[in-house]
């Protein structure tokens, strides 16, 4: 199988990089770009620990071909703090604790950024459904649902 060229904007920053057509968006993100922020839990989908955002839209970059990525614009956790500080959704859950463990922490993190950037102010339910493609063992969820909630009782998401 022959190899090609992948060219995209990943963390606002023009990506291109040799890539075999069998590549997932995870392993292009991990293996050729070193983005180890996205993790791989399950490889099927269904443990959200690998949520990127592609042109807006929140995925598992398990189930996205690299190659479908030509000329996407893609955010990983790494493109979310800045030499500022970290993002808002990640303040949140630090201060509440919501990290533990860390494992699903960046895919939380993606889920979230993607619910707040499509509703600037979610209720409880809207939060709990955006995360719930999301496997934490560590927390139960509540202290992730109150940092989200609190986000949004601040006005904190840019």
């Amino acid at each position: 199988m022959s190899k090609e060229i992948l060219a995209c904007t990943v963390n606002g920053d023009k990506q291109s990089s040799l890539i075999d057509p069998r590549d997932t968006l995870l392993e292009f993100l991990r293996d050729r770009l070193g983005l180890t922020g996205t993790k791989e839990g399950c490889s099927n989908g269904n443990c959200g620990s690998c949520t990127v955002i592609v042109d807006g839209q929140t995925l598992c970059s398990c189930l996205m071909f690299a190659a479908e990525a030509q000329e996407c614009e893609i955010t990983t956790v790494e493109g979310l703090a800045t030499v500022e500080g970290f993002h808002e959704v990640q303040d949140a859950l630090v201060r509440h604790g919501g990290t533990q463990c860390g494992f699903c922490t960046p895919g939380v993190l993606m889920s979230a950024v993607g619910l707040f950037n499509e509703n600037p102010n979610p209720n409880e339910d809207e939060i709990r459904l955006a995360i719930a493609g999301n496997i934490c063992r560590c927390t139960g969820y509540e202290k992730i649902v109150k940092a989200l909630q609190d986000v949004t009782a601040n006005g904190e998401v840019a």
